[in-house]
Formats: C-alpha cells, structure tokens, sequence
C-alpha cells in the first residue's frame, strides 16, 4: 500500500509539472505575440516625425508601407527562417519594397548561417546580369546589412543551356564559389534587367549540403525568436529610410552622390554608385536632369521613388528609365524630365499623384561618374526637342 501511494504521489507531481509546463510556454506565447504587437505599434511612430508629410495621401501610404514590411518580415523570418533548411523568398517586388527598391531589379534572398554550406542551382535566365552576396548584420538587429562575399555574373561559369551551381561556404571549393563569413545571415540575389517585361528570370534553388534530413514542423522557441526578428525588422527598416528621406531635405530637386559607405552597410550593391536625393515640384513645374555623356558602363537607371523611398507603381507608370528604355540626345548626352503630366518629351518620368518623394540615380560597372545636373523649370518653359 506504501509503494502505490507513493506512485500515485509521483504520478501527481508529474502532471502537476506538466500543468506547470504548459501554463509557462502558454503565457511565454502571449508574451510574445504582445511584444510582436507592441514593436509594430512603435514602428508607427516614423509616420509621425515632424519632417514626414502628414497630408491624408502621404500618410495612408506610409501606413501600407508598413504593413508591407510587416508582410516581408514574416516571410524573411517566419516562413523562410530556417537556417539549415532555407528558401528564396523577394525581398522587393511589385507590392512591397524597401529603400528605393530598383523597378530593374529582381531580387532574392534567402536566410543563411555562416557555419553552414549551401549550394544554389539552377538556370541563369536572360538577365543583363545577375550577383551573390552574403550579408552581415541584419536589419532586425542594427538596421544594417552589411557586405560579405561577393562574386558576379562576370566571374561565374555557366554551362551552354545557362545552368549553373554555386558553392557558398567559409573554405574554398572547386568551381564557382562565394566566400561566407562566419557571421553571415543572409544571401542577396540581384539580376539586372534592361526590358524586364521581356526578360526571362533566373530559375533558382537554394539546399544545405552539409547535412540532411527534413525540419522538424515546428520548433517553439525558435518561432518566437523568429517572429520578434520579423517586428523588429519592420521598426528598424522603417526608421532607417526616414533616417535617409529626412537626410535629403538639404539637396531637394539635386542629385549629389550619395554617401557610398552608407549605402553599402545596408545592403548596397558593390558594384553600383548610387544618388540619392528628395524632389518636390508643383503642377506646372519639372525637374530636368542632364547627363552630359553616359561612360562605359554595364547599366545605368534612373527612378522616382515615394517620400518613404518605395518604388512608384511601375506596373502602371513610368517611373524609371535606364539605357535601354531612355532616349539620347544627338550628341550622345541624354536629358531626363519628371513632370505631373507629360510635357511631350522623349524621357518622361511620371510622378504617378505625387507631389514630392525621393529619387535614386545609379551607375553600375563604371569606373567613373558621370554627375547629374538638374534644374526646374516650368513646363511651357521646357527647350524644345527634349
């Protein structure tokens, strides 16, 4: 009788642990979805700085700009966190975007851990160009993504039918190879298209080939980690750019170079330099940009972005124009327009509703730059035959 009672009596203390256990990982949840909740709330604040438009239109914008970074964290986070069994998902794309997000470019990334090695397989497609880099930081921690291993279409082999693998790991491999630090946590993909509604993008798979096996369906703390990363991707994202769009209100209707450093450390492209700058123009006002000759280069664009440095609609408006799309001028230099309606020239770029915003102007592959000069005029002032 002794030894069934204290059976019983351990029996009891188990479930009673298991009760406890449960209350715990139930309330660490809600903590969790609170904290989730609470890091949104706080990212709304970039809406209110003193210097962001606080018109109806420019505000709702900026509300659904944030919503799409919430849609991006989640993929990049949640969906597509998992280190040892990661997946491509597009970081910017028609309807979510971040930091003057380039209409020319597609981009990819996937989440990575620099003690790992992965390969990516798959065809080229018919980009102009297309580059790897590893990244560092991360814009959940620090706001940053800075550069890592980096090797492009100029330094890779491709068999004749475009396919092609790429090892990503810390030592050397035979092949194409990327060098992956050890502090990694993210491969960026970027292909450069010159007509990307008649461009055909690169068919793309990423695998960890230092292990096997399938991921477990669900690990509960790693969620919960995830899930933070994802909340404090989109404050931290959010108050980067109005950093940057604050930043321009000293060069409004210029395109000065950018700081390139900085430009960098969040992710930038080594082999762009880029221009940043805020326009602003009335009705009957248009900002002309002049480039007095184009240098050797692989690709050059320009584009109007939105105060929160988004992308205008490029599926409905003209809102960015590169080597291929931009008409020269006879002697070879070319001349740009943005305008709330079209003045009649070649090299229209339309501000799609929108009084004021950001541009970005960049040159890739070139070994010297050729400085934008702009100017505002009124529309009926506009030279003749632009």
């Amino acid at each position: 009788m002794l030894t069934g009672f204290l059976l019983c009596g351990h029996t009891n203390q188990i479930e009673e642990a298991r009760v406890v256990d449960l209350t715990e990982a139930k309330s660490e949840n809600i903590r969790t979805w609170e904290l989730y909740c609470d890091t949104l709330k706080r990212a709304g604040l970039q809406l209110q700085r003193q210097e962001a438009p606080q018109d109806d239109f420019n505000q709702a914008e900026g509300m659904r700009y944030l919503s799409r970074l919430a849609r991006i964290g989640l993929e990049m986070f949640v969906e597509g966190g998992d280190e040892q069994f990661p997946t491509f998902m597009v970081p910017s794309h028609e309807t979510a975007k971040i930091g003057a997000d380039n209409p020319d470019m597609g981009y990819l990334a996937a989440r990575i851990n620099g003690q790992y090695t992965y390969r990516v397989s798959g065809l080229r497609g018919s980009a102009a160009s297309i580059n790897f880099s590893t990244k560092r930081g991360g814009y959940d921690k620090s706001g940053k993504l800075e550069p890592g291993g980096f090797i492009d279409s100029n330094s890779l082999t491709f068999a004749q039918d475009g396919s092609f693998e790429l090892v990503i790991s810390q030592h050397p491999q035979p092949g194409n190879w990327l060098k992956i630090a050890p502090d990694s946590i993210q491969l960026l993909i970027r292909q450069v298209f010159l007509d990307r509604a008649n461009e055909k993008p690169a068919q793309l798979k990423i695998e960890r080939i230092d292990a096997d096996g399938k991921p477990f369906p669900i690990n509960p703390g790693k969620l919960r980690n995830n899930l933070v990363q994802a909340a404090h991707f989109v404050e931290n994202t959010a108050t980067t750019f109005a950093n940057w769009a604050q930043s321009y209100e000293g060069h409004i209707n210029q395109l000065p170079p950018a700081d390139q450093t900085l430009c960098q450390s969040v992710g930038g492209d080594p082999n762009i330099f880029y221009y940043h700058s805020r326009w602003q123009l009335a009705e009957d006002e248009a900002l002309v940009i002049h480039l007095d000759r184009i240098p050797n280069c692989e690709y050059w664009n320009i584009q109007v972005n939105n105060y929160w440095m988004e992308s205008l609609d490029y599926r409905y408006f003209r809102i960015s124009l590169n080597q291929h799309s931009a008409k020269p001028n006879p002697d070879g230099s070319v001349t740009l327009v943005i305008a709330h309606r079209d003045p009649g020239t070649s090299n229209w770029l339309e501000t799609a509703g929108h009084d004021d915003g950001t541009m970005c102007f960049r040159w890739i592959g070139s070994k010297e730059q050729v400085h934008p000069r702009t100017y505002v005029v009124k529309l009926n002032e506009l030279p003749l035959g632009l």
